[in-house]
């Protein structure tokens, strides 16, 4: 013998069980990660705990790939990107990330990590929102956020990171006025 029996129900359409089964399962599916609404027979707040456990996991996947994005953001993260992530479906960690990144670029939101971790992608990879990557032949300039990446011969180079904000001032002692002209490195007691 070569394998297990066939299935007893193999080669035969399925029945009505069957098909009502797959359409629940769908719907729990879409419920779940593409924003769905809860099927019948559901309890909402255990599914809104899982649908919550779920997108921080596939947040924690897209930071993955995107290290440079979810540092920029810090502890807002995970907030950002399931309420970006809320109602879309999965398109694999590396087309989320990009298409995060492209909508904060849009909102003015994207933090200057990020937006020089985008500029490298976009210089190296050609990616149009809906199909994969691909990896570009020819040299290609990309820009996010005020930074500029430059792709040639393979080798991707920030010629231009994005613009910081400015540092706050610092006040001397901590307790009286900043101290703007930078006079407590050169006053001594």
């Amino acid at each position: 013998m070569t394998g297990p029996p066939p299935p007893a129900d193999a080669g035969q359409e399925p029945t009505g069980h069957q098909v009502g089964l797959a359409e629940r399962q769908a719907m729990l599916v879409a419920a779940l990660v593409a924003g769905g609404p809860p099927p019948p027979g559901f309890a909402p707040a255990p599914l809104a705990a899982t649908r919550a456990a779920l997108l921080r996991k596939r947040a924690g996947e897209v930071a993955r790939h995107w290290p440079l994005l979810a540092a920029g953001l810090g502890t807002d993260w995970t907030a950002t990107f399931a309420g970006w992530a809320g109602g879309r479906p999965p398109s694999g960690s590396l087309r989320d990330g990009w298409d995060l990144a492209r909508v904060l670029r849009e909102r003015g939101a994207l933090p200057p990590a990020g937006a020089e971790e985008l500029a490298a992608r976009e210089a190296s990879l050609r990616y149009d929102g809906r199909q994969a990557p691909r990896p570009r032949r020819l040299p290609a300039v990309g820009r996010a956020g005020g930074a500029v990446a430059v792709q040639i011969a393979g080798r991707v180079r920030l010629l231009r990171p994005a613009p910081r904000p400015p540092a706050p001032q610092r006040a001397v002692g901590g307790d009286g006025p900043p101290d703007t002209a930078r006079s407590a490195a050169w006053i001594s007691d």
